[in-house]
């Protein structure tokens, strides 16, 4: 039986090495840009956001299926490791019962009379052959019923490792399409410090967890259970500023319960932020970043740049040169 180990870490090492170039560390948000004004509050197109939003839960779907392939993989290694145990232990069974029969002799009845000085002697090495031959019998089954186990956990770490790379595969695929569907925007268009800690919690799952159902606290709309959870989560964390979330109409998350606007002044949506107001938007951003996954974090838009869990930061050109089209007054938040 081959070792599991060499191969164990080979996969690891390729999962590793292709997750660093499909997820992007977080970075620090770009310089803020002038802009002027326009007609869209949102910015972008529905086809965007669409695309983004189709790219960005594949890419998280896959990622998820990855990490439970690698658990079950995990699991089979160790049922691997411990039946190689078993092979090993019960093949050194095995040999020493073959001693015992070669020391004790293989002789039938007969032969066993023949060498026998007396009846009790007789019967004495007739039932020792019997014991060696039966326990033998015993120990061969064993060790074929050890030797198949090991081959069928062998061949569930294979099925995992071939997922793997499927998912691995789909991840890049989903990442090539958010990077081309803002690539195909932008040529239509022509073109630091940490917050506060929270609890550490992760967002509601289960049914109902995507659905418009519970009330929004910022307007008179309702918003998704993951959607109030991040919004909760952003405010224990010390960014209580003006927010926004359930807006009536158009497209993307907002309709949907499922996109909140962080402003980054206290008193509403204002022009672009400075000094005070672009570090508050800065790190909120990036609170949001940290914090990904369990905050169920679909996308974050921050001053004419858009963060995917595929991709990282990049050039985010559909808004219409108005501080609120640009992102460049406010942080968007989407979740799944």
């Amino acid at each position: 039986m081959t070792p599991i180990s060499p191969v164990r870490g080979r996969v690891s090492l390729v999962v590793a090495v292709v997750l660093a170039c499909l997820v992007g560390a977080p970075a620090l948000v770009a310089a803020p840009a002038m802009a002027a004004p326009g007609a869209d509050p949102e910015g972008g197109t529905k086809q965007l956001r669409d695309q983004l939003d189709a790219a960005s839960r594949g890419f998280l779907e896959a990622k998820a299926k990855l990490a439970s392939s690698q658990q079950r993989q995990r699991q089979l290694t160790a049922d691997l490791a411990r039946i190689e145990a078993e092979v090993a232990e019960e093949t050194e069974t095995l040999g020493e019962l073959a001693a015992l029969a070669y020391r004790t002799g293989r002789l039938g009845p007969l032969g066993a009379l023949l060498d026998s000085d007396s009846p009790d002697g007789f019967l004495d090495r007739a039932t020792t052959l019997s014991a060696v031959a039966a326990n033998e019998n015993q120990a061969v089954r064993a060790l074929e019923r050890s030797k198949a186990a090991a081959a069928q956990a062998k061949a569930a770490v294979d099925r995992e490792v071939a997922e793997q790379r499927r998912q691995l595969a789909i991840m890049q695929a989903r990442k090539q399409q958010a990077e081309k569907a803002l690539a195909d925007a932008a040529q239509s268009a022509g073109s630091g410090t940490s917050g506060g800690s929270s609890s550490g919690g992760s967002a509601p799952s289960g049914s109902g967890r995507d659905s418009c159902s519970v009330d929004d606290p910022t307007t008179d709309g309702c918003i998704t259970p993951v959607m109030l959870f991040a919004l909760k989560e952003a405010k224990a964390a010390g960014f209580t500023r003006f927010v926004s979330c359930y807006r009536d109409g158009g497209s993307g998350e907002h309709p949907k319960g499922r996109a909140c606007d962080f402003s980054a002044t206290s008193g509403g949506f204002g022009g672009v932020a400075t000094g005070d107001a672009r570090t508050y938007g800065d790190n909120l951003a990036n609170y949001f970043i940290r914090n990904a996954d369990r905050l169920s974090v679909l996308y974050v838009i921050w001053f004419k740049r858009i963060w995917l869990p595929s991709s990282g930061w990049k050039e985010y050109t559909g808004g219409n040169g108005d501080p609120s089209s640009d992102h460049t007054n406010h942080v968007h938040l989407s979740v799944t």
